[in-house]
Order: structure tokens, then C-alpha cells, then sequence
């Protein structure tokens, strides 16, 4: 049971990284919206803390790429992006819901704060969607 705990982990943790990447690209080489792009890079940052706190040999460990029966499916809507907001907001969302899933299982896995730190990152993902992201795509052409 312990080890689908780091599984889950290992998997949200991974799909958290990639989405704050794109975003934080997004920001940083389309806006160059140089806050935005150091605040996205701090939360990526945050989660090395968060993997090392939880341990990266249990997450590796853990790891089973060839077990996970939707790793090597893409879902239809993936290859229908066409606008910057398309990509944003499943961007924004797989990070959303990565951040959650995080924020749940670490509690099962004992380790400090993580819970707390993924809850934080989901709050800020929250207003950076909200209340910048819509401003800048209204000024931002394809």
C-alpha cells in the first residue's frame, strides 16, 4: 500500500514540474513578465524541497512507468490546442489538480509540511489564473 502512496506522489510530482514549466515559459518568453516567471520558477523550485522531504529513492523506487495503464495514451483534446489559452489553461488545471492530489497523499506518507507547501502552490496557481493570466491573454495574439 506504501508504495502506491509513493507512487501517486511520484507520478503528481511529475505532472506538477511540467505543467508549472510550460507556464512558466509562457510567461517568461511570450509575456517576459519577469515576476510572474520568478514566482512560477520559486513554486518548481519548492517541489525539489517537497520530493526531498518525502525521499527521492522512495519516489524512484516507486516509479513504474510500464505498470500505469494510461502513460502512453493521449486524449484527443491534447492535440486540439490551437490558442495560447488552450495550452494555459490545461496547463494551469494539470498543476491544479497535481498540486491537490499532492496536498492529500503526502499526508499518508509522514512527511513535513508537504502537504501545506502543495496546498500553497495550488492558492497560487489560483490567483496567478485568475487574476493575471486572463489580463495578459487579452494582449496576447497567437
Amino acid at each position: 500500500m506504501k508504495d502506491s502512496i509513493y507512487r501517486i506522489l511520484d507520478v503528481n510530482f511529475n505532472r506538477l514540474r511540467e505543467a508549472l514549466r510550460v507556464i512558466e515559459e509562457f510567461f517568461r518568453f511570450i509575456l517576459e513578465d519577469e515576476k510572474s516567471s520568478i514566482d512560477l520558477k520559486k513554486m518548481r523550485h519548492l517541489l525539489t524541497d517537497m520530493e526531498k522531504r518525502i525521499g527521492h529513492e522512495l519516489l524512484l523506487e516507486s516509479r513504474d512507468i510500464a505498470g500505469d495503464c494510461f502513460a502512453f495514451h493521449t486524449k484527443p483534446e491534447e492535440m486540439n490546442r490551437t490558442e495560447y489559452s488552450d495550452v494555459l489553461n490545461a496547463n494551469f488545471k494539470r498543476a491544479q489538480e497535481a498540486s491537490r492530489v499532492i496536498e492529500e497523499y503526502s499526508k499518508l506518507s509522514g512527511a513535513n509540511n508537504v502537504s501545506e507547501n502543495a496546498k500553497e502552490i495550488r492558492f497560487s496557481l489560483y490567483s496567478i489564473q485568475k487574476v493575471i493570466a486572463p489580463k495578459l491573454l487579452n494582449s496576447v495574439k497567437k
